[in-house]
């Protein structure tokens, strides 16, 4: 068998390594997604930080993250509350919250002349508009 499968203290060094690689190629993608996802640098600025970030990979990424880094939470929590508020918008328009207590009344009493909805359930209905 070959050397490498045998030894624990190997496999265990070069899954360390393996990890290293895979954490460090994982920050510095996310300086690139944060470098061209960042609106306020201007062109040249975004050139200067891609050529440092491809020639010299972990120093550039380093570099990136101490002097842009509170920056980077910045956007990332101003992006965090843009897609909540987005989401809380479609929910509220997917649960009916745009409708008035009247609307909705009218609503599920179109539902129950047309027999789609019982008696019973158009009395819930109204309950939960009016509650």
């Amino acid at each position: 068998m070959d050397s490498i499968t045998t030894d624990f203290w190997d496999v265990l060094l070069w899954s360390f390594w393996f990890f290293i690689w895979i954490a460090a190629l994982m920050v510095w993608f996310r300086c690139l997604f944060d470098l061209f996802g960042d609106r306020s640098l201007s062109g040249w600025a975004k050139a200067g930080w891609a050529v440092l970030l491809i020639f010299v990979p972990w120093l550039g990424a380093l570099i990136y993250i101490i002097v842009r880094g509170r920056s980077m939470t910045e956007r990332q929590m101003a992006a965090l509350a843009d897609r909540q508020a987005q989401q809380d918008k479609y929910i509220q328009q997917v649960a009916g919250g745009g409708q008035t207590p009247t609307d909705q009344i009218a609503n599920a009493k179109a539902l129950l002349d047309s027999g789609a909805i019982t008696q019973t359930e158009f009395e819930t209905l109204k309950t939960k508009a009016l509650g």
